[in-house]
């Protein structure tokens, strides 16, 4: 009986190109680039930053925009993309979101009823109460903001953007592979990642909203967060706002759209949550029994040689 195919996740996008469409030669010149230091690297332009006259360079240090599933058949060493849902993109970098401002002109559309918002980047908004310390770059800024043109007083709304981490082995594993690899086919994941949903949700971007939402529902100003769909789609449950004014926090969905080789990231949907359904939302799980929780603790100390106290349910 054939095995069942096995998948990892690898580079999904690798400097704005997909990587599945590179050509060999293309792909180990990216990796190349990564064998030299960061600083002495020549300078990549991030196509979803730059425009057609100013070249923004790639920030990030692999120059990996997003990452994907890919399968290998266990008899015949064929590798694919893993077939769909399993196998669209997930960003890895926030700037990803800045593909033709689209992003941008969806929130300025949906909550200030204005296509052609001006976009502020990097707004510090917490100042700090240590003594001796002035600047407030550390302490805490919001991504971005969205400004209608000519509107006195100001019109606006926060924009907080959030990719996904990722946890295992770190890309340079896949870096070396590829740069000594000749052959035409797309190499299986040197070694085993995985998106980190749980890093990136309640461990980063849940603080942020908690710390910053407040102050703006009390300016009476609305958060937009923008990420893609399967960020979304592994969250919690959520119950929704009816309408934007019964919200305090609009989730902007973004979906990848992949079509002759070619990707794009459009809006797919936008859901309306408070404050706290969001925080819900982004802890995603009901706790465990206690009965549950302490038989795990129980079993771990079983593995270290230590006699486990008898547990009875509903204790």
């Amino acid at each position: 009986m054939p095995s069942a195919p096995k998948g990892r996740f690898g580079i999904g996008e690798w400097y704005g190109r997909p990587f599945a469409g590179l050509t060999p030669a293309e792909r180990k010149a990216f990796a190349e680039i990564q064998r030299v230091p960061y600083a002495q690297r020549p300078p990549q332009p991030c196509p979803f930053q730059s425009t057609v006259s100013v070249s923004v360079p790639c920030t990030k240090n692999s120059g990996v925009c997003s990452i994907r599933l890919y399968m290998r058949d266990n008899n015949t060493g064929a590798v694919k993309v893993a077939d769909p849902p399993h196998g669209r993109l997930r960003c890895l970098c926030p700037n990803r979101f800045a593909e033709a401002g689209t992003v941008f002109k969806w929130v300025a559309q949906t909550i200030l009823h204005c296509d052609n918002p001006i976009v502020l980047n990097e707004i510090p908004f917490l100042k700090s109460t240590v003594p001796g310390v002035t600047k407030s770059e550390g302490v805490g800024k919001i991504d971005n903001i969205l400004v209608v043109p000519d509107t006195q007083p100001l019109e606006w709304c926060a924009v907080e953007v959030q990719a996904v981490y990722f946890s295992g082995f770190a890309m340079k594993n896949e870096f070396e592979v590829i740069a000594s690899h000749d052959g035409p086919d797309i190499l299986f994941p040197a070694a085993h990642r995985r998106p980190d949903y749980r890093s990136s949700g309640p461990k980063r971007l849940m603080p942020q909203l908690q710390i910053k939402v407040p102050s703006l529902s009390r300016w009476g100003k609305k958060m937009a967060v923008v990420v893609d769909q399967d960020f979304f789609e592994n969250m919690g449950r959520m119950e929704y706002a009816n309408d934007l004014t019964n919200s305090d926090v609009a989730w902007f969905i973004m979906r990848f759209e992949e079509s002759a080789g070619l990707l794009r990231l459009l809006p797919h949907e936008v859901r309306l949550t408070t404050l706290a359904n969001s925080v819900l939302g982004l802890t995603g799980g009901d706790p465990v029994s206690k009965t549950v929780f302490e038989q795990t603790m129980q079993a771990k100390l079983a593995a270290l040689g230590i006699q486990p106290a008898q547990i009875t349910p509903n204790q």
